[in-house]
């Protein structure tokens, strides 16, 4: 009766469970923000300088042009809007979903300080003139074309300076400015044929009125739109763009519906690897998986986070992080069952065992997270958000979740005599009296520490060759890095170098590169050394959306200052990476398992810079969060090795006197974690290799790295940093013999 109570409650918490998340998942969905990658849009970063040489930028002059900037925004109609303060003198500025993003960032990008002024360029009137809220569109009476009306302050001002203008006879012409700067001229933009000025009117008599007709070759959207940019007011400061990066809808649309499919297919694999490989345990794990995803998506709507590429990609990787947590438990399981003991037993020990060990992979994970958050951009941070809410989530769904569901079936008297069903075979199952410590493989007896001088000549023979080819091809770095523009257009039909090349000699440009890419080889990437200024960008965009037809091209333009600043971080980032996991590592485990872990953990990073030399794949920020990502990752399988290593350490009966004994230890701890470190890889690797396949151009240099840094993470894990901790301590057994089992000489808690 006990046992059917607790099944009665495990299918009524998986129907509650699944009524809940059938039936709201897709209004979480719908309610998340997308990023400009997935619906299109752009990204603009300013520094915030004074307008003159009296003004000084103060918080509260910024905070005043934020919302300014918010209003103008609103006035566009866009909803999906995020305008933040960065530092002491920058502006972020990210709008999604963006129909006309030119006109967004022309609204933007103009400081709006509307002035009245003679042919001699002498103000008469500025905005500080004009009735807030009073510009609007209308139509001439006269000749019924589009003009802006508006209403000033005072109608005697006016008066003066209409008769003021009237006197100057023949230069009789009120010119109207939009943000008139020192050496702007009215006599020699009048000799162009498209002025900076607005309109320059003759005033043949005194005006006593505050009513203002601003006429021009207006069409109706041109005049509707200089009334909002009147009606928003003048930006209090001069504002530089230094960074910014632009999305057209198609180009969203296409990476949204890539990655999702992609998404699907990477965490069915897993379903299907983790039911395979562990049975029912797996299926279990799966119905936590699927919570997980649905608390993850949960916790992200109700924070109002932005999801983008980079954050689909945590949430995919967050999954074998959960499955990882899932695979120590039941590798632990399994292991006691072997030992001869009850399932029972053998859940309870194996659930205790295993707990630290995935406390000490989460944390080391968390601690690269947090720091791509802090040294981040805003891509990045997106990534990183998602990946903590990921650590913090699996950690509760793989350890309580599952637990808890697996508990509710281990007194069922089936799986006590088919323990097959927990990926045990009965005669692997050892009589619980045998005390032989020899740790087999699959019924083989393998001596992996007797190999090491072999992985110690392979990996610094791979080594040298590494740095023989960064020496002679180094790394191709993108602009984030090195500033300069990035011009990336989708076609209609297979492009061609050549091709591209002429349609921007068309265009007047010379690109420093041109790469083809896509599916269809229907994407080409141009790169510029120079920063495309704002009319180019707009004479770009329109030439491409006009000759193929698939939406404006992804523009991204990064200034020298902030290419300099994205370096300093990228390696601040990675540095302190490594710094906070050899103090944890060493602070959880002693010194010298840390320091051989960051040997192992820069043995990683430098294949996959080594990855990017061979291919020349463009090396930009998101590849650096990979690179985060891999070094938690890789340090999660070390620490479950030294994990293991300490533990068994602590059990011995007696002093590790000799090389040899401390070398059977180390072997054993091997292959006790060997199955476990093969199968979180495998199914991290299934998770990324559908992105690889099926996702979209930009993410599939993501996808590269973190499959191969996984490969050489595992290597380093199982076969470099256990054999170089083991030599390093097995020298120090020669001068004095070390009691591992004292509890003083390897400090934290068991696995």
């Amino acid at each position: 009766m006990k046992n059917k109570g607790k099944l009665v409650a495990f299918f009524l918490i998986v129907i509650i469970l699944g009524v809940t998340i059938g039936s709201t998942t897709n209004s979480i969905v719908k309610k998340i923000n997308l990023g400009l990658d997935l619906q299109g849009g752009f990204e603009i970063l300013y520094e915030v300088k004074p307008i003159n040489e009296n003004q000084t930028v103060t918080r509260e002059l910024l905070e005043g042009t934020v919302q300014t900037l918010n209003d103008r925004v609103n006035r566009l109609g866009i909803s999906e809007s995020t305008i933040d303060i960065e530092g002491k003198d920058r502006i972020r500025v990210q709008l999604a979903g963006v129909k006309d993003q030119q006109q967004a960032r022309d609204l933007l990008a103009t400081s709006a300080r509307l002035s009245f002024r003679d042919v001699d360029d002498k103000k008469l009137l500025d905005g500080s003139d004009v009735k807030e809220g009073s510009a609007k569109q209308d139509f001439d009476p006269k000749t019924n074309q589009p003009i802006v009306t508006l209403k000033l302050k005072d109608a005697n001002k006016f008066a003066k300076v209409t008769t003021e203008v009237k006197n100057m006879a023949p230069n009789n012409l009120l010119v109207i400015w939009m943000d008139y700067n020192k050496g702007d001229s009215f006599k020699e933009e009048s000799k162009k044929k498209d002025p900076k000025y607005i309109s320059a009117p003759a005033v043949n008599e005194t005006l006593n009125t505050n009513n203002v007709q601003i006429t021009g070759n207006f069409t109706v959207e041109e005049a509707k739109y200089m009334a909002d940019i009147i009606n928003s007011g003048s930006l209090p400061v001069q504002m530089k763009e230094l960074y910014s990066t632009s999305v057209g809808a198609q180009f969203g649309e296409q990476a949204l519906n890539k990655t999702v499919v992609a998404g699907i297919i990477g965490v069915a694999l897993v379903y299907l690897f983790m039911i395979f490989f562990y049975r029912f345990p797996g299926l279990i794990a799966s119905i936590n998986l699927t919570v997980y995803i649905y608390l993850i998506l949960l916790v992200f709507m109700l924070m109002n986070g932005v999801l983008t590429l980079p954050g689909i990609a945590a949430l995919i990787l967050g999954v074998g992080m959960a499955v990882d947590a899932n695979v120590i438990t039941f590798e632990r399981i399994k292991e006691e069952m072997r030992a001869g003991k009850s399932l029972q037993s053998s859940f309870k020990a194996g659930t205790k065992n295993s707990l630290s060990t995935i406390l000490d992979a989460n944390i080391t994970t968390m601690l690269a997270a947090v720091i791509l958050f802090i040294f981040g951009t805003s891509s990045v941070k997106g990534f990183a958000t998602l990946l903590i809410i990921s650590v913090l989530v699996s950690f509760l769904t793989a350890v309580y979740g599952t637990r808890l569901l697996l508990h509710l079936w281990i007194k069922v008297p089936f799986f006590k005599k088919h323990p097959e069903w927990f990926g045990v075979k009965k005669n692997t199952i050892r009589d619980i009296n045998d005390t032989d410590t020899e740790v087999t493989f699959h019924n083989r007896k393998v001596n992996v520490v007797k190999h090491r001088k072999k992985f110690f000549i392979a990996s610094g023979t791979m080594v040298i060759i590494g740095i023989i080819f960064l020496t002679l091809f180094k790394i191709n770095p993108g602009i984030d890095f090195t500033s300069g523009s990035r011009v990336e257009i989708l076609s209609n039909h297979a492009l061609s170098t050549q091709e591209i090349t002429n349609d921007l000699s068309d265009l007047d440009l010379k690109a420093k590169s041109i790469v083809i890419s896509g599916d269809n080889k229907d994407i080409g990437v141009a790169r510029f050394d120079k920063v495309l200024s704002n009319d180019k960008i707009k004479e770009v965009k329109q030439y491409f959306a006009d000759k193929y037809h698939k939406g404006e091209p992804n523009v991204s333009i990064v200034s020298p200052i902030v290419g300099q600043e994205l370096v300093k971080n990228a390696l601040y980032a990675v540095g302190l990476a490594a710094i906070g996991m050899i103090i944890y590592v060493a602070f959880r485990f002693e010194v010298f398992f840390g320091i051989t872990a960051i040997i192992a953990l820069i043995h990683d990073a430098f294949f996959i810079l080594v990855l990017f030399s061979i291919t020349r794949m463009e090396f930009d920020v998101t590849i650096v969060a990979a690179i985060l990502t891999i070094i938690g990752y890789s340090i999660n399988d070390t620490i479950v090795t030294f994990d293991r290593i300490r533990e068994n350490l602590q059990k011995s009966n007696k002093r590790i006197k000799s090389m040899k004994e401390l070398a059977k230890v180390v072997n054993n701890s091997l292959m006790q974690t060997f199955t476990r470190s093969i199968n979180t890889s495998l199914t991290t690797l299934l998770a990324i290799l559908p992105f690889l396949l099926f996702g979209a151009t930009s993410i599939k240099g993501f996808a590269i790295s973190m499959m191969v840094g996984l490969v050489v993470g595992t290597y380093s894990s199982l076969f470099l940093a256990a054999q170089l901790w083991l030599v390093w301590r097995g020298r120090m057994l020669k001068k004095r013999p070390v009691d591992f089992r004292k509890k003083k000489k390897l400090e934290g808690p068991q696995v």
